[in-house]
């Protein structure tokens, strides 16, 4: 992108210190391209005295040091990362998303202004390719080579913008990376191309040039537009907790003070509808949460005092107080922010093909084409200009346009494919590391299940018994209230006034009846059997024995035949839930999974994701919750149903609509095939290097026929990648 007129910060002035006299600083980094960008970064870092951790997010460019000592050394450790090349900012969520959104505007107009370019000298070029010199004349050719030249040299001057400053910035500080040998090959291949344009030469080499830009700057798009999905969550779930909080103090007076004033034994004033500022313990009264950051559940907790509360849970039923236990910092959603941090630090360091091949190609490329110069010019006896062209030809004939659209390609086409059959892929490697799997974690509650209760038990109520309960859940938003409704078809109900007891239930008067609709202590029989693994509401009314209403929360559809077939293809199924184990072991041994844990709270689901990391195993986590959010992002690879929370569907690398399961099979199928042609397709392009390249550097190739070749081999990588299409089962 265009550069903006660099800031001056005083860095010092962001930096923060905890308890223990350790001072962090938060930045954003601009210009990270690849794993070397940030090992060099946080080498620099972490060899300076006192440097706790530098530690660099490759998909935010989120950049967090850590120091003991003066708070004024920020700005020295800022200096060391801008002395290596790179822009530094105070971290800046939204500034960063900006300056994403017009990157890739850049990206996109440099992308088309060498695909016009492209398309426009490449039908000059069929014109010089169909006749000769005899038959046009040498006027003709070099008003051709001329009117290339005019359309090439302004297009790959701006078009050419992201590869030059990557170079030029890589050169400065005595390194080079994979945009250097770009650079000098189109910078050569444009010169020579003008120097025999001037002196009546009988081959230009403009189209090669153009063809080489468009080639490189699909696969740079799709690169970054892959990496700006990947954003990171954990900003977005701090977000939660900004905002004020409703302190009580002596003398009964509310003060609103902001949420990270927040201090431990605080009494905090929670309004219905707000979210706790703090982990607490509520002092009286009793009121229903939205318990979903802990349990995964849709379903309200009753909490009453006494009980603990935690940030991020939202207040439903009354007005409460709580007494703070941690403040915002150390609490429970702090911590699920920590663990996806330590989570996505995990993925930054993950390396793809494309990168490792990279990282050898740039320095052979190199050392080859100045080898041939040299060789030619000194010991084969040739002038200069003609030793420079062959060492021109081999830059063009080894260029990267089919290592660079190995991978770019087959993504496409498998996202596009994916998209077709409702999975979105967010992330540029997600169907890389989909591939290498070989277990699935799945969490219970909107992901093997729809997370919407339906009545089941129709078979033991009358009609008038649905009808008195669907009339007083009317009046409730409870999740089992609007099953009730739901299940009743009758339209007409009950014109009747409902007071509502938070953790009880409903009650209402009619013709002289009282009728609740809740729990089983408050309406019900405690003596009937009870299902642990049931949801149930109780309806009382008077003069009639109490009618018991149970529910489920229905398994999706094909869950059964879905997990099935991933079990026969070779995976391990683990079930992971906050909800009771009770249930979580019905819907376990109805769809055969046996590994199963329920009861667990994000902090233990991460802990058993971590333990089956360390055991080996290349993990796919698929939830929906706000607590899956960080194993999620710790996983291999993570999945997420449309109808899941926004943290979650932000934190997933790969997100599907529908209820049904079916998407997962679909896309792992996908992955593997993906991963064979993306394979293929380097070993296509390895091929072509080991046939061409010996060629070139003997001087049996020209220019002409670089460009030709180094189209071919892109043209052959485009057509293998098609035969994504040619298949729809199973991979063998």
């Amino acid at each position: 992108m265009p550069p903006d007129p660099e800031a001056s910060y005083v860095f010092d002035a962001f930096v923060k210190t905890d308890d223990k006299d350790v001072n962090s600083l938060v930045l954003g980094v601009e210009g990270v391209h690849c794993a070397a960008c940030i090992q060099k970064i946080e080498s620099a870092l972490n060899r300076e005295p006192d440097v706790k951790t530098g530690r660099l997010n490759f998909s935010t460019r989120r950049l967090t040091v850590e120091w003991m000592g003066p708070r004024a050394r920020g700005n020295e450790l800022a200096a060391i990362v801008g002395r290596l090349g790179y822009r530094v900012r105070p971290f800046d969520p939204a500034a960063l998303r900006e300056g994403s959104a017009a990157e890739e505007r850049f990206l996109l107009i440099c992308l088309a202004v060498a695909g016009f370019a492209a398309g426009n000298i490449m039908m000059i070029s069929v014109g010089l390719w169909a006749s000769s010199q005899e038959i046009m004349g040498m006027a003709m050719r070099d008003f051709m080579h001329w009117m290339a030249a005019v359309i090439a040299l302004p297009a790959i001057s701006y078009a050419g913008q992201p590869f030059f400053r990557s170079a030029w910035g890589a050169l400065k500080q005595g390194r080079t990376n994979m945009d250097v040998p770009i650079s000098l090959a189109v910078i050569l291949a444009c010169g020579m191309s003008l120097y025999e344009t001037i002196h009546h030469g009988a081959h230009a080499y403009f189209d090669s040039a153009t063809m080489l830009m468009f080639f490189l700057l699909i696969g740079r798009y799709l690169d970054f537009r892959a990496r700006r999905s990947a954003r990171s969550s954990a900003t977005d779930l701090l977000g939660m907790l900004s905002g004020t909080a409703t302190v009580i103090e002596d003398g009964q007076r509310p003060r609103v003070i902001p949420i990270k004033d927040v201090r431990e034994d605080m009494i905090l004033q929670v309004a219905v509808g707000e979210k706790m500022p703090a982990d607490g313990i509520l002092l009286e009264g009793s009121t229903e949460v939205d318990a979903s950051l802990i349990t995964g559940e849709s379903l309200p907790q009753t909490v009453k005092a006494g009980d603990a509360v935690f940030a991020g849970t939202m207040n439903l039923s009354v007005p409460v107080r709580v007494r703070v236990s941690k403040a915002s910092d150390d609490s429970l959603l702090s911590d699920i922010v920590r663990l996806m941090e330590k989570a996505e630090q995990g993925q930054a360091q993950y390396v793809r093909l494309a990168d490792k091949a990279a990282r050898l190609y740039t320095p052979v490329v190199h050392t080859l084409a100045a080898a041939t110069f040299l060789g030619w010019w000194l010991l084969g006896g040739l002038v200069w200009q003609e030793a420079l062209m062959i060492a021109v030809t081999v830059l063009i004939i080894t260029c990267p346009c089919a290592l660079g659209l190995a991978v770019p390609v087959v993504q496409v086409l498998a996202t596009g494919r994916l998209m077709k059959r409702g999975v979105l892929v967010k992330s540029g490697d997600a169907l890389e590391r989909l591939a290498g799997i070989d277990m699935a974690l799945f969490d219970k509650t909107g992901t093997l299940t729809l997370g919407r209760p339906a009545l089941e038990n129709s078979d033991s109520y009358e009609d008038e018994d649905l009808k008195y309960a669907a009339s007083l859940a009317a009046h409730s938003r409870h999740p089992l209230s609007k099953a009730v409704v739901s299940a009743y078809d009758d339209g007409a109900f009950l014109d009747v006034a409902v007071q509502d007891y938070p953790g009880k239930g409903l009650e209402s008067t009619y013709k002289g009846q009282t009728i609740r609709l809740g729990s089983r202590v408050w309406c019900g029989d405690e003596k009937a059997p009870h299902d642990p693994s049931k949801l149930e509401l109780w309806l009382s009314v008077s003069g009639r024995a109490p009618v018991r209403f149970l529910f489920s929360d229905p398994l999706r559809a094909d869950a059964r035949t879905v997990l099935d077939e991933l079990k026969d293809e070779g995976l391990s199924l683990v079930l992971l839930s906050g909800d009771r184990k009770e249930a979580v072991a019905a819907v376990a041994t109805d769809l055969g999974i046996d590994n199963a844990q329920g009861g667990l709270s994000p902090v233990d689901k991460f802990a058993a994701l971590e333990t089956l990391q360390k055991q080996g195993h290349k993990l796919l986590m698929v939830g929906d919750g706000l607590n899956d959010a960080p194993v999620l992002a710790g996983a291999d690879v993570s999945m997420s149903p449309s109808t899941a929370i926004d943290i979650a569907q932000n934190t997933a690398d790969i997100v599907f609509m529908g209820d049904k399961l079916y998407p997962i099979r679909e896309a792992w199928y996908v992955s593997r095939k993906t991963q064979k042609l993306v394979k293929q397709n380097f070993a296509l392009a390895v091929l072509y290097n080991m046939i061409a390249v010996p060629l070139a550097v003997t001087g049996l190739v020209t220019p002409l026929i670089a460009a030709l070749a180094m189209s071919g081999s892109s043209l052959i990588v485009v057509a293998n990648s098609f035969r994504l299409h040619t298949r729809k089962g199973a991979v063998s």
